[in-house]
């Protein structure tokens, strides 16, 4: 089962790139809000759709109770981050956005993994971790220098 995580993960982001089409509709609107809510709109809809397929219950008050506050904030968060894409991926160009955004994930990723932080199992930033991210960000700078 893992291996099938593994593989969603690959496949989920791959779609990172296709945040220029986004970029794209903000390039013809020239609007960033209006842009975010059309693609959070959009992406609304299509979980709505999911819904009637999977019929998932609504959570208990006991649920959302149990929830720590900084669980309700990954709306706004991804709203951050799709502004950015939209009005900034086509100038910087989908390898270096990408590659940039990535490796600022891994990097916040390292540092949440070692303090456990967000609800993540704790997993020490090892030296080879730490090399891992270094790594990554000489690919950016090699993607962005040529």
């Amino acid at each position: 089962m893992e291996w099938f995580i593994v593989l969603l993960a690959i496949g989920a982001g791959s779609l990172a790139p296709l945040q220029g089409t986004n970029a794209e509709l903000f390039k013809h609107w020239q609007q960033p809000v209006w842009t975010t809510m059309w693609v959070y709109f959009s992406g609304l809809t299509c979980v709505l759709l999911i819904q009637l397929f999977a019929r998932e219950a609504f959570p208990t008050v006991a649920a959302f109770r149990a929830a720590p506050w900084w669980a309700y904030i990954g709306g706004a968060v991804s709203i951050a981050t799709t502004l950015t894409a939209l009005m900034f991926a086509q100038k910087l160009g989908s390898g270096l956005y990408t590659g940039l955004s990535l490796t600022a994930s891994v990097s916040v990723s390292i540092l949440l993994d070692q303090m456990g932080w967000i609800g993540f199992k704790q997993h020490t930033a090892s030296p080879m971790r730490l090399l891992g991210g270094a790594l990554m960000v000489a690919g950016v700078w090699l993607v962005a220098k040529f």
